[in-house]
């Protein structure tokens, strides 16, 4: 006996789910797709800023660790360390839920996104200082033997042979950024994930949304990716 669902009647599309059937709704499948695409915009945006605001103070924080000051050292080491030992999901909430007892609020929007920021910025940090580090410190030596100031020798002579190994790396933080991005949902930013499960609560399908959030956020990483090779293939050898 074929059974038909009618597009309105979503219980019985739940309890027609519940006898092992593993079937495929292209109705809503069909539904779903533009609903989707809002959230990966969303997303995307969300991804960007973060991307820029992480990127700008990791590498700050990641320079400034190479300083003469010991205590300006202490206190990014110890933001660094209290970054990556904790959960991001945590972070999140602390932004958004924790913040505003003392006085400082944000919408959900900006809480995800200075969230993120800062996460990713500890390990781009710590990406920047070790790379930068691991430069022969003759070189420094030298440069300093003909009158180069600490400035001059970060702009002139390190930061150009560190940059090319820290690509890597750092694309692969702000694409792991952009798939942490999910987090978010949990503090209701209508982003990917969340414009999922908005459907599922509306219509009972699990099975087709998950699998279409999977190739979305499956098609998003691989454009990073192939973005992230691009960029490396086209940096100067030195």
């Amino acid at each position: 006996m074929d059974c038909q669902v009618k597009p309105g009647n979503d219980e019985a599309r739940a309890e027609l789910r519940g006898a092992n059937d593993v079937t495929i709704d292209w109705g809503i499948v069909e539904t779903a797709i533009p609903l989707l695409a809002r959230g990966t915009l969303v997303t995307l945006k969300i991804s960007l800023v973060a991307g820029v605001l992480a990127f700008v103070l990791g590498f700050t924080l990641g320079l400034c660790a190479l300083s003469h000051m010991r205590t300006l050292r202490w206190a990014i080491a110890a933001y660094v360390d209290f970054i990556r030992g904790t959960p991001l999901l945590i972070q999140i909430f602390l932004v958004f839920f924790a913040l505003p007892v003392i006085g400082i609020r944000f919408d959900e929007t900006w809480a995800g996104i200075i969230a993120l920021a800062m996460n990713t910025s500890a390990y781009i940090a710590e990406t920047v200082r070790g790379g930068v580090g691991s430069i022969e410190r003759g070189q420094t030596e030298a440069a300093r033997s003909i009158g180069m100031t600490h400035a001059q020798i970060l702009a002139y002579i390190l930061l150009p042979q560190a940059l090319r190994p820290i690509v890597p790396p750092l694309t692969n933080e702000l694409i792991s950024m952009t798939k942490n991005s999910s987090l978010l949902s949990v503090i209701s930013v209508y982003e990917l994930t969340r414009a999922g499960q908005a459907i599922i609560s509306v219509h009972f399908v699990p099975f087709e949304i998950y699998l279409l959030l999977a190739l979305y956020y499956y098609a998003i990483i691989k454009t990073l990716s192939w973005i992230s090779r691009w960029i490396e293939n086209r940096m100067p050898r030195l």
